[in-house]
């Protein structure tokens, strides 16, 4: 996130001798990214960081492609994808490119075995179902039903479920994650015309600091790898830190929308941006209110990129048959837009109570088994007046 933000102990001057009240060093770890050019923060420990006592083993989870050149429109039926206890092994890739992996998972148990780390890429994950804390090296947030949580790359953590129906939407990108850069001014402040504002961006609040050794396990993902290391010192083991790259929250109910008098274009949903794709947030509103306004989405050509939608709650008006947890796909190429009946519907609507998250990526999205299992095969002819 581009603002400061610091939690614990800290000395007075970077890089110098700091001390507890015993007598015993910390230890500073400069957590950055993209080199040292990118969001970074300082960290003190209790323990180094570094002791790694064994390696025990390493598998892959490469996503297995089904269909590499996909053109066809799809949708899936993400609540069918079957609730499991690991939160790792809940988590199944359905769609995937080089930048991203858009990733359906419902764990069932908290993950407290052991702790992970995705070095491949940031994780946004959404919450549609359940409540609970996420717990990091960094502090903990407590999150519910409509949080983005944005975790950087290289954030250790676990996570604690209240129950075991839980439901997340969960994107993977190869690029940082950032907010829209039309939403900051040159020193990173949101600005005025921005659907949200620091005040709605929650980091971590309750740091969790440990001093203590014995065996303890990250599994770490790289290069679709897990790599399961066994580490001498407690991972969470920071009293203090600050600076720039930690992980935060932001719930899509806090998201405003902006509206005009004719349908605005999608990018006035843009949530989050990254170099390779965006994330959107599709919250109710009110619809456009010029005299001859059609409040359904006109039909548009994705011809650079191709858009996920992820439908959270409400009636989306420009979709038939839609269910909570349904993804659909549209593939760059193809023109698409609202269902027979339901342009001609929303004329004289006076909002929407629609909720949902879009990922649009500007490169083809490869459809996994995963997303086979899940899938309606005749989604592409929906489009079809009924006498067809």
């Amino acid at each position: 996130m581009p603002f400061y933000h610091k939690l614990g102990n800290i000395p007075a001057k970077k890089h110098t001798i700091f001390k507890s009240e015993q007598g015993d060093f910390y230890y500073e770890e400069l957590f950055g990214t993209v080199g040292f050019d990118g969001m970074s923060s300082l960290l003190y420990h209790t323990q180094r960081p570094t002791q790694v006592k064994e390696i025990l083993k390493s598998y892959d989870v490469l996503p297995k492609i089904a269909v590499e050149k996909n053109m066809k429109s799809l949708s899936l039926k993400g609540f069918n994808i079957t609730p499991t206890d690991d939160f790792l092994e809940s988590r199944k890739t359905v769609l995937a490119n080089s930048d991203c992996y858009i990733v359906l998972a419902a764990p069932k148990k908290s993950l407290r075995d052991y702790f992970y780390k995705n070095t491949d890429s940031d994780e946004v994950i959404f919450v549609h179902k359940g409540t609970g804390k996420l717990r990091t090296h960094l502090g903990n947030i407590d999150f519910k039903y409509g949080d983005y949580l944005v975790i950087p790359r290289g954030i250790i953590y676990q996570i604690d479920f209240d129950s075991e129906d839980n439901r997340l939407f969960i994107v993977e990108s190869k690029s940082p994650v950032y907010t829209p850069k039309r939403y900051r001014n040159w020193f990173g402040q949101l600005l005025e015309h921005a659907p949200y504002c620091e005040r709605d961006i929650h980091g971590p609040s309750e740091l969790e600091t440990h001093n203590e050794q014995g065996d303890f396990i990250i599994k770490v993902k790289k290069q679709n790898t897990i790599h399961e290391y066994v580490y001498a010192a407690h991972p969470f083991s920071v009293v203090g830190w600050d600076g720039y790259n930690f992980p935060y929250k932001f719930s899509i109910h806090d998201f405003e929308p902006i509206t005009g008098r004719i349908h605005q274009p999608p990018p006035v949903h843009q949530t989050f941006e990254t170099k390779a794709f965006v994330i959107c947030s599709f919250v109710p509103r009110l619809y456009d209110y010029h005299p001859q306004a059609i409040p359904a989405p006109y039909h548009h050509s994705n011809i650079d990129s191709d858009e996920v939608l992820y439908y959270v709650d409400g009636d989306f008006m420009s979709r038939k048959n839609v269910e909570k947890g349904q993804i659909t796909l549209h593939p760059a190429g193809i023109p698409h837009g609202p269902h027979p009946g339901t342009m001609e519907k929303s004329i004289g609507k006076k909002e929407t109570l629609e909720l949902a998250v879009m990922v649009d990526t500007f490169k083809p999205l490869m459809v996994t088994d995963e997303a086979l299992k899940i899938a309606d095969e005749d989604y592409y002819q929906s489009w079809l007046d009924s006498h067809h």
